[in-house]
Parts: structure tokens; C-alpha cells; sequence
């Protein structure tokens, strides 16, 4: 699984990036034992908080010995990118890095981080909510620990929702969701946006994930890919086309761009489905509809289930260059499992750990932080609705190991359908060829069905 063609090719594909600060590290021990755990751990990441200055200074003085040089990455692409030069260049890697959730198996299964089953964490297991934790698997070993969460939810501005004389409360099914696009057309508003770019990547993954779609599967050195004759890829597919077809939905407008924010802000969106992430950006994109937008539960495939996918997230991982494992396990197991969990979430990271999704705290209306939340969506207690999504069951569903390939090249070839171009199913078809081409290129052994 870890032959050099496989490893070689993964990280000459990354573009190349100034190195930052090799190792820290002032120990040479890889045991997993992590009691007595001392020197210098260089940690690599983003920090979209502005918070981990302080995270890193309560670690620091929870366990004496160990400090931590923290150099911010910038993005989670730029941060992969500068990981597989690192590898690339056999040094220079740090002790920790942060990583998208789905992007661990491409470093995983080239031998570029540590199996931390080694030092217990596969115990962790049930203290995790399901989706975050089934990403961060590889072989059936954890390869990292989840920062974050992202379950996929179903915000709406109700104040649309009203005006085409739907109730968004009683969206329970897609069936619904297509029935209520349908009226909010007809006041010359949409119900989302989708223009098979590579920002609609991650969304396209946890709506094809929760319809029970397996376009992958990765067993080892094989992958089988499978984007139209899967039943959860077909059911997607053909819902996707319905509203194309009947132009039930944006498909000009990208995610994240600056029209898709004044969109929001002036009601021509009328509903997302995103991560439980997204609040805080509907609060910054869009202020002009404080009050308005509400947030519910993922439309089901099947009246009465209550099946949830994840949209997004974000773990931590050893390095395999790391010279010193045992702090760095310290390290990620502090930010995720221990008492800088608590910090994050305090700090505005939707957790992944169950004890704290479930407690009161995080649920409490009266705090600051919910204030605010729940006074943009018009008092709603937003926290209790997330953290029940995030608690929801979900099926198994991997990414390939090459998960950022796969994200650009999806907006190659997807966003042709949804300037009907070519249909979705042949688009897909398309972008299968492609992935499997590339994991050819990689020294993977592929099946296209």
C-alpha cells in the first residue's frame, strides 16, 4: 500500500510552496508512551478563530516541558501542498498537522502520518460523533483525531419561505424540498444555488453520502469508482437533473463568491444545504436578513429516517518525520479530546466530541455567543438543532486518497451539466473517467463500473 510509484507520484503532483520551519522537535523518540513526554513539537495549521495563540498557551501550561512552535499555514489547501513537499524532500515536515477530514487518507495511505491507534486512540471511538470520526479512518485505524464537525443541515430564510406560502418547518422529505422550490420559483427567488463547481464538491459528497451512494471504494492499493450505476449516485443524479431541468435552482451563482453573499443578503437564495459551520457566515454574508433565517434537519430520502452526512471539517494528525510523537500526541489530544476541546468550542469550532455537543452549555441560550447566534435566526436555540444533527447516524462512506485532486477536477467536469451542456449522468461519467485515470497515474489499481 506504500510502494514509492504510489508515494512519489502523490507528492510531485503538489505544486511547489516555500518550506516552512523544519521540525522542532528536541527528542528522538517515537514510543507511544506519552507520560513523561518533553521539548519542542512544530504544529502546522490554519486559524480561522484567532485563537489558537491562546489554546496553544493553556496547552503549554497544562504540560510543563512541551512547547509549541506554531506556524499558520494560511488555507487547508495550502497547508496540504506544503505537507507533500515536505515528504517529498524526506525532512522539513512538522510534528503536527491540520488537515480537511478527507484529505487524511491521501497522507495515510502513503505512510506520511502515524497510526495512532499506537498511543490509544482508537478508544476514543465512541466519544465522537460518527461522521467526523469515520473520515479519519484508514485500514480501520485512526490516522487523526477531529478538531470540528460539519453535519449537513437545511438553513432557510423563512421570510421567503412565507412569501411563497410554504411552511419550511414541514420540509421533511426532498419530496417536499421539490414541491417547496417550486413555489418559491414562482415568486422569482430560488431555493439554493448549485453550479457544479469545485466549491460544491464538499456539498455534493454529504447529499450523495446521506442517499446512501458509494461512488468510490478504496480497499487497499484498489479502488472501485462508480458514479452512475450506484442506487444512492442514481438517486441523486436524477433529482439533481429535475432541477436543472426545471430551472428550480441558481445554477450561475458560485458558493463563497461575492454574489452568492448578496444573494443571500437580499432573499433571491432562499435555503442552503450546508455544514453546521455555517452561521457565522450567514451572520457576516448575510445582515440584512437578521431575524429571517431558520436552521432544521437534512430532507430525508425516505419519510421518517433520521440518516445525517457530514459537510466539512477538520482533524489533527502526527507526521511520520516527527521525531517527537509522544508530545505531539499530547499535543492533538488536548485540542480534541481534552480540556482545549472545551477552548475551541468556546471559541466558536463546532465540536465533534459528544460530551459536549450534549451538554447543557453548549445548548444554554443565555451565553454570549448563542445570543447572538439564536438573534439572527430569529431566537431560535440553533445549538440544540445542530447538535442533534451531529448526533444522527450516518452510513459508511470514504474518500478517495487522492480527495484534493478529485475536489478540483470535479468542477471541471460537473459544472458542464449545470450549463446543460451534457446531462449530470454524463458528466459523471466524465469525472469518473477521470478520477480513475489519475488513480492509474498514481500506481492504484482501478475499476470503472
Amino acid at each position: 500500500m506504500r510502494n514509492s510509484k504510489k508515494t512519489l507520484a502523490a507528492i510531485v503532483a503538489a505544486a511547489s510552496l516555500v518550506g516552512f520551519a523544519a521540525c522542532g522537535s528536541s527528542a528522538d523518540s517515537t514510543d507511544a508512551s506519552t507520560e513523561n513526554a518533553t521539548g519542542q513539537i512544530v504544529f502546522w495549521g490554519w486559524d480561522s478563530g484567532n485563537s489558537m495563540k491562546d489554546i496553544i498557551k493553556q496547552f503549554e501550561k497544562a504540560n510543563p516541558g512541551i512547547t509549541v512552535k506554531f506556524n499558520n499555514t494560511g488555507t487547508a489547501n495550502d497547508t496540504s501542498t506544503a505537507l507533500s513537499n515536505a515528504i517529498a524532500a524526506g525532512n522539513g515536515a512538522p510534528d503536527v498537522v491540520m488537515l480537511e477530514d478527507p484529505t487524511v487518507t491521501q497522507f495515510a495511505v502513503t505512510g506520511g502520518l502515524v497510526d495512532l491507534s499506537k498511543f490509544g486512540a482508537d478508544s476514543y471511538k465512541s466519544d465522537f460523533a460518527q461522521g467526523p470520526w469515520n473520515k479519519v479512518q484508514y485500514d480501520s485505524k485512526p490516522y487523526a483525531l477531529p478538531i470540528d464537525s460539519g453535519p449537513e443541515m437545511f438553513f432557510y430564510n423563512k421570510s421567503v419561505f412565507d412569501k411563497a406560502g410554504v411552511d419550511a418547518a414541514q420540509i421533511k422529505t426532498w419530496d417536499d424540498y421539490y414541491a417547496a422550490a417550486k413555489k418559491i420559483r414562482a415568486t422569482g427567488s430560488y431555493i439554493t444555488n448549485v453550479s457544479g463547481g469545485a466549491n460544491d464538491y464538499q456539498p455534493f459528497t454529504a447529499q450523495a453520502w446521506q442517499a446512501g451512494a458509494q461512488p468510490w471504494k478504496v480497499n487497499g492499493d484498489n479502488i472501485t469508482i462508480n458514479m452512475t450505476k450506484d442506487a444512492g449516485m442514481q438517486k441523486y443524479i436524477a433529482f439533481q437533473q429535475k432541477l436543472i431541468d426545471e430551472d428550480l435552482i441558481d445554477t450561475k451563482t458560485t458558493n463563497w463568491s461575492d454574489d452568492w453573499n448578496r444573494e443571500l443578503n437580499d432573499g433571491t437564495l432562499a435555503s442552503l444545504t450546508i455544514g453546521a459551520w455555517m452561521p457565522v457566515n450567514l451572520i457576516s454574508g448575510a445582515p440584512d436578513q437578521a431575524g429571517n433565517w431558520r436552521v432544521a434537519q437534512l430532507p430525508q430520502w425516505k419519510s421518517g429516517e433520521e440518516v445525517s452526512a457530514e459537510d466539512g471539517g477538520s482533524a489533527l494528525s502526527i507526521v511520520s518525520q516527527s521525531k517527537n510523537q509522544a508530545a505531539a500526541y499530547k499535543f492533538i489530544d488536548y485540542l480534541t479530546h481534552g480540556d482545549g476541546a472545551q477552548i475551541m468550542a468556546d471559541t466558536g469550532t463546532f465540536p465533534s466530541l459528544k460530551s459536549i455537543l450534549s451538554s447543557k452549555e453548549f445548548v444554554d441560550p443565555t451565553t454570549a455567543s448563542n445570543k447572538k447566534t439564536n438573534d439572527y435566526f430569529g431566537g431560535q436555540n440553533v445549538n440544540k438543532v445542530l447538535s442533534e444533527a451531529a448526533q444522527r447516524p450516518v452510513t459508511a462512506f470514504q474518500y478517495l486518497p487522492y480527495n484534493p485532486y478529485a475536489q478540483n477536477a470535479y468542477g471541471d467536469e460537473i459544472a458542464k451539466a449545470y450549463t446543460k451542456e451534457i446531462s449530470l449522468e454524463q458528466a459523471m461519467q466524465n469525472y469518473a473517467k477521470n478520477l480513475a485515470e489519475h488513480g492509474k497515474q498514481q500506481g492504484y489499481t482501478v475499476t470503472l463500473k
